[in-house]
């Protein structure tokens, strides 16, 4: 699954839905069902902090508002999730950028409904962060030529961000060892030395930090400032036959990251309900930013190192990928 979209068709994406996550999964497959007036829709997440306000929504009862009820699961990565949606196992889902737009070069039908997460835009206080361990002798991402590096998914966003880190430094990010690993393994794969760096996000990122991790890099922003990083997305088959629930999904994710964006403490509370991260280490997490509409010079951006990488067989088309 972690590499379903290293240029791989579009027979293989849906195969490969019954190996996305199913934890808290409930409804029906399929099409959305209804009842009593509030329509469930499964949604695919990945648990880590860019999708609290989803969650601090659903506790606010702003999805109920609207008319919806949440079924979630969850998988690893955006790239386990776009498959499940294409198929009907979701009829939303969260992805970083990069897995839409490598989807859609693929001609796989996504369509992006609403933002979902951006970097901070501030150097060292990202909730990303490429870091190497306590006491190593790496000292910038130039240092990594040769090294083993940990992201979560290859040929992918964070992939591309280590890169664009390692090339900034003045190094040749051809010469990077990318190991595939998900999040919360990373804090202990570093630690015991597997790898020589990783590039992490919220919380394992605090977690990294609490073992005397060092960060070098605040890899997100060497892609371009204020990096909308990952989208919530449908297919285009059931944006056309069902308008007015994706609607409904806009507005309410709408509500929810202007309240997330306000409210960080109750953010941080509700980390704790879907992630394994203690209360002291959440205490030091750097929260993403939750603006209403995704930055396209950004992903512009992204789209370019991404085809300079070969994560695209052709340009991406954002007008009909972006909302």
């Amino acid at each position: 699954m972690r590499r379903l979209f290293a240029g791989l068709a579009v027979g293989t994406f849906l195969l490969a839905t019954a190996a996305c996550g199913s934890s808290g999964d409930s409804g029906t497959s399929g099409e959305a069902a209804s009842s009593g007036g509030i329509t469930t829709v499964k949604l695919g997440l990945i648990p880590i902090v860019d999708v609290a306000p989803v969650y601090l929504g659903q506790k606010k009862g702003f999805y109920e508002k609207h008319g919806l009820k949440l079924a979630i699961s969850t998988a690893q990565g955006g790239a386990a999730i776009v498959p499940g949606v294409v198929s009907g196992q979701f009829q939303f889902g969260v992805s970083n950028v990069t897995s839409l737009m490598v989807a859609q070069t693929n001609n796989v039908p996504v369509k992006a409904v609403t933002n979902a997460s951006a970097s901070t835009g501030v150097r060292g206080k990202d909730f990303n962060a490429l870091m190497v361990k306590k006491g190593s002798t790496i000292k910038s991402p130039k240092e990594l030529e040769g090294k083993k590096v940990a992201i979560n998914t290859l040929k992918n966003i964070n992939e591309t961000a280590v890169r664009a880190a390692v090339r900034t430094a003045g190094g040749d990010p051809d010469k990077v060892k990318f190991v595939e690993l998900a999040f919360d393994q990373m804090p202990a794969a570093l630690d015991q030395g597997q790898v020589d760096a990783v590039c992490v996000v919220e919380p394992a990122a605090a977690t990294v930090r609490s073992q005397g991790g060092v960060q070098i890099a605040s890899p997100l922003i060497d892609i371009a400032p204020d990096l909308t990083v990952a989208l919530y997305f449908t297919s285009q088959q059931y944006l056309q036959k069902n308008p007015d629930v994706v609607k409904r999904f806009q507005e309410a994710t709408a509500e929810s990251l202007a309240y997330a964006d306000a409210h960080p403490d109750e953010v941080r509370a509700i980390v704790t309900t879907y992630t394994k991260i203690p209360a002291a280490v959440l205490e030091r997490v750097t929260l993403p930013k939750w603006p209403a509409e995704a930055n396209r010079p950004s992903i512009e951006a992204l789209a370019k190192l991404g085809q300079e990488d070969g994560l695209f067989k052709t340009a991406p088309d954002l007008d009909k990928l972006l909302p």
